[in-house]
């Protein structure tokens, strides 16, 4: 049985520093999100738990509007917010996952509980704003490289998964990260679901016909090519010169305007988490 000092408590979890880390919740972040959700969904476990979700209210490509703003006041609560904070939504979140769960028809065995599966999930989020924070702020080296990861373990904390099970230190991250990496699978049912989404497919035809191209580009372009092959979607080089100067744009931006405007939607969403608890409404 592990001791005090070789598992935090709940709390402690609850009341980690994320200072730094916080640093990277950028209005940019937006621009990514999809790219990250295909990255988390690309473990087959998860794709087909969030494909085949029974959990009406929070399907992503029935309610966008709804799944968009639960998974940005995640972010920011687990960024940002006090113990308290990530506690309740920790609560609100658990009875949404509990429902979620494979059966006898499913390919593959899930259960949104899982801590093995909440740990890919957060590294998913940990390396999107990681790569969001070095394309603005340059790489991090040295401590602050470490402090930074050590603080994105609230990705995780903030929902079931032990703070134990937050690979060690950054080096081991990459680890971990290659070692997923190489067994990701994306079957055609759910690649069905994920190019949807991608494409605005949810969306009235008209905004689909206008916004899908560029949401789509922005989305494969910000994949890693191992998600890219496993999606089987192509990219050219007229496509990455196209990326490369759409996000430079944004970070352009992001580099003249100061960090709190920068982060005004997140704080926003972490002051409507707080006024929804206070008149007893849902987080999620």
């Amino acid at each position: 049985m592990s001791t005090h000092t070789e598992r935090m408590s709940r709390a402690e979890m609850d009341a980690i520093d994320s200072s730094l880390f916080a640093q990277s919740l950028l209005s940019m972040g937006q621009t990514m999100s999809t790219a990250n959700v295909i990255m988390q969904l690309a473990n087959p476990a998860v794709g087909y738990g969030v494909a085949r979700s029974t959990v009406e209210s929070g399907r992503l490509d029935r309610h966008p509007v709804k799944r968009a703003r639960t998974t940005a006041s995640y972010l920011a609560v687990a960024a940002m917010g006090t113990a308290d904070d990530r506690r309740r939504f920790r609560q609100a979140v658990n009875r949404q996952h509990v429902q979620v769960r494979s059966d006898a028809e499913s390919p593959v065995e899930y259960n949104a509980m899982d801590p093995r599966l909440q740990l890919w999930v957060a590294a998913c989020l940990y390396y999107g704003w990681e790569d969001i924070y070095e394309r603005v702020h340059g790489p991090l080296t040295g401590p602050d490289r470490e402090t930074f990861y050590q603080q994105g373990k609230v990705c995780g904390t903030t929902l079931q998964m032990p703070a134990e099970m937050w690979p060690a230190d950054r080096d081991k991250f990459q680890g971990y990260w290659d070692e997923q990496v190489a067994k990701i699978q994306i079957s055609d049912e759910v690649r069905d679901f994920l190019l949807d989404i991608a494409n605005f497919g949810y969306a009235h035809p008209e905004i689909q016909k206008r916004y899908g191209p560029v949401k789509y580009r922005r989305t494969i372009g910000y994949l890693p090519q191992a998600f890219r092959d496993a999606l089987r979607v192509e990219w050219t080089d007229a496509d990455q010169e196209w990326f490369d100067g759409y996000v430079q744009r944004y970070v352009d931006r992001e580099r003249r305007q100061p960090l709190w405007l920068s982060q005004m939607g997140f704080r926003a969403l972490l002051w409507d988490v707080r006024l929804r608890c206070r008149l007893g409404r849902p987080l999620v």
